[in-house]
């Protein structure tokens, strides 16, 4: 019995020994002007960051970092004083890194496989893109014009990645790296209520499942991409009923929609004031900046009349009560989402989409033939 154990106990160290000295990848480099401080490789999963290795540095700044072979490409990043350099892994390999301590994230060469380049552009890019709109938040443009401007920095963003990393080579990582960026803390690429952003997921999910099929990150972006397609789809066609006596009272098709306390609140309750009817979603990388111009005009006229009726067409309804929790106006949320008759009845095409009612509950005007969102609203009240 005793020989048996310890049979068992030699293949178990074996076993453990073989796992230990199996294939790895290697990441070694240097930094300046950074002794004494400690850098951390990473691996960036599908489940959240794991820390792999980690050294001290010497005044030479030199180090050897090292981690297990991944099967398929891989996403990792290099820590340090809170920046990270991201970078791929496809096989056994040595990617060398030089940075500078002051500028880690930003000013870095790095060798190995060509998505590493391209990654480090996409990172630049989103920084400059950041940078722009930290700008456009600190300026005192009037809130549509702003939000305008917002929307059309994002857009360019999108268009140029899509064309130079994603719709290039999805099959690459880099395209993988690309759709994941953020701003804000959201996500650029929407794979879940934007109809050309998801095709943009698809493209890598195709790409990906034909090369990995098996690969978890395969089966997650193809979710994504079923989730995102059942979302965007065209909304199905209903007989939706309208009482037309309301529509002749108060000159729009009224809303029924609970608020985040459960309360029902109308359209119609509000005639006497100017209204600011918002279908938006907030889990998205404009909600932020879009509800910051909305507030601005709130804390401008909502003493002189004004009221935002704020219509969340999220899915997820906690994400929903956590975003508006602190908002003034008016937030309703419609369960339906994507599939919300609203959409229909008042022929919203994009999100977030602006209307306004007049005094008498009448329906004055839609976004896109608002020039000046607040000149229009002075006009009314």
């Amino acid at each position: 019995m005793k020989k048996v154990v310890y049979y068992l106990l030699a293949l178990v160290l074996v076993g453990m020994s073989a796992c230990e000295n199996g294939p790895k990848f290697k990441v070694q480099g240097e930094v300046a002007d950074a002794e004494n401080k400690t850098i951390y490789l990473e691996a960036s999963g599908l489940e959240g960051i794991v820390l792999l290795d980690s050294v001290k540095l010497k005044a030479n700044g030199n180090f050897s970092l090292a981690g297990a072979r991944p099967e398929i490409p891989e996403f990792y990043r290099l820590r340090m004083d809170g920046k990270v350099i991201n970078f791929v892994v496809d096989s056994t390999e040595t990617v060398s890194i030089k940075a500078e301590a002051a500028k880690f994230d930003t000013d870095y060469t790095i060798d190995g496989a060509e998505s590493n380049q391209k990654i480090k552009e996409l990172v630049l890019l989103q920084a400059e893109l950041q940078q722009k709109v930290d700008k456009l938040s600190q300026s005192k443009l009037p809130a549509g014009i702003a939000q305008t401007q917002l929307a059309t920095l994002i857009n360019e963003y999108k268009n140029k990645v899509k064309k130079g990393y994603i719709y290039e080579a999805p099959n690459k990582p880099y395209a993988y790296f690309a759709l994941f960026q953020t701003l804000g803390g959201y996500m650029i690429f929407d794979p879940l209520a934007n109809k050309d952003d998801v095709r943009c997921f698809a493209a890598v999910a195709t790409s990906l499942n034909n090369i990995y099929p098996h690969a978890d990150r395969s089966r997650n972006l193809y979710n994504m991409v079923i989730k995102g397609l059942k979302n965007t789809r065209e909304p199905r066609q209903e007989n939706v009923e309208i009482d037309p006596s309301i529509i002749k009272e108060s000159g729009i098709i009224d809303i029924k929609l609970k608020d985040l306390k459960g309360k029902e609140r109308t359209l119609t309750e509000l005639a006497g004031k100017v209204v600011l009817i918002d279908f938006t979603i907030y889990n998205n990388t404009m909600s932020a900046t879009h509800n910051l111009a909305l507030r601005e005009l709130y804390n401008k006229y909502h003493e002189k009349g004004l009221e935002i009726y704020q219509i969340s067409l999220d899915a997820d309804e906690h994400f929903w009560k956590t975003s508006a929790d602190n908002l003034p106006w008016i937030c309703v949320r419609d369960e339906k989402a994507s599939y919300s008759n609203y959409i229909q009845l008042y022929n919203v095409t994009q999100l977030p989409t602006i209307f306004l009612v007049d005094r008498s509950n009448s329906l004055n005007a839609r976004g896109e033939n608002i020039e000046d969102l607040e000149a229009a609203i002075q006009k009314l009240l």
